[in-house]
């Protein structure tokens, strides 16, 4: 007897997402296996980051199902699977924390919501400082965080996601904004998570910094998805977009230390 096929991470089937009234895109069908990396592509307006916005029930799903691990979203009990690093250039320059605190922060559903990061217990404060290794700010870990670069600061909201230790990663735009240097340095950053084990899902415009991660592309065009498939074809489709101006069609990301998906902290 064959064994069982493996849960997808992701199963989207005939969903409409948008925001208050307004529909944005609709029909999309997408399952996204444990594993993969998966560029979210599309013209500016087209969808794409509300998308992975109706992933996460920052978008409202006015039609169809979202499941994550086999769950429906919304019943989905474990938040802390689900790492989410939103579209962001810079952190506020009024933030006066070090990048310690600030990946800190991704512990919270995991931590009584009385507990400074001084009081954290070592499991915590290891897996803080384990994030921060990863994205190679190990020797900045003490620093304030507006003393750092953009692509900088763009680790050190990776960093945050990791620090809770998701399966899954949802990134919106994270090499946008930064120069080609440090658009490698977020790849090989983001290559480190897929080693460890993490599916990745990635809206962009700058394909070519993570062509070689990729193993799938899908195009977000006229509020559908056009293309699912492998980023090598888009060339020959005609599907890749290498301009860098910023989505239109977002909303308001949630604040710093905002919840996504509802992540439970305990008493």
């Amino acid at each position: 007897m064959s064994s069982a096929e493996p849960t997808p991470v992701i199963r989207v089937h005939a969903a409409s997402f948008g925001y208050s009234e307004r529909t944005v895109i609709t029909g999309v069908d997408l399952v996204v296996e444990r594993g993969e990396v998966v560029a979210v592509l599309g013209p500016n307006g087209s969808g794409k980051s509300t998308v992975v916005k109706g992933l996460l029930g920052l978008a409202e799903t006015s039609r169809g199902t979202v499941d994550l691990f086999g769950t429906p979203r919304e019943h989905l009990e474990e938040r802390t699977r689900v790492g989410y690093v939103p579209q962001r250039h810079t952190l506020a320059s009024t933030v006066s924390a070090t990048v310690e605190e600030i990946v800190a922060t991704g512990r919270v559903p995991r931590v009584p919501w009385w507990a400074p990061w001084r009081a954290l217990a070592p499991e915590h404060r290891t897996a803080v400082r384990e994030a921060i290794e990863v994205v190679g700010l190990g020797e900045q870990r003490t620093h304030e965080v507006s003393t750092l670069s953009g692509g900088q600061q763009r680790r050190v909201l990776i960093a945050r996601a990791l620090a809770a230790g998701p399966e899954l990663f949802i990134l919106d735009e994270p090499t946008a904004g930064v120069d080609v240097g440090n658009q490698r340095v977020l790849a090989a950053v983001l290559r480190r998570l897929v080693e460890r084990g993490a599916t990745l899902v990635v809206v962009t415009h700058e394909l070519d910094a993570l062509r070689d991660l990729v193993t799938r592309a899908v195009v977000v065009r006229d509020g559908a998805i056009a293309y699912d498939g492998p980023p090598s074809a888009l060339d020959d489709l005609g599907h890749v977009h290498h301009h860098h101006d910023d989505e239109l069609d977002h909303e308001p990301d949630p604040s710093l230390t905002g919840e996504i998906i509802a992540p439970r902290r305990r008493a």
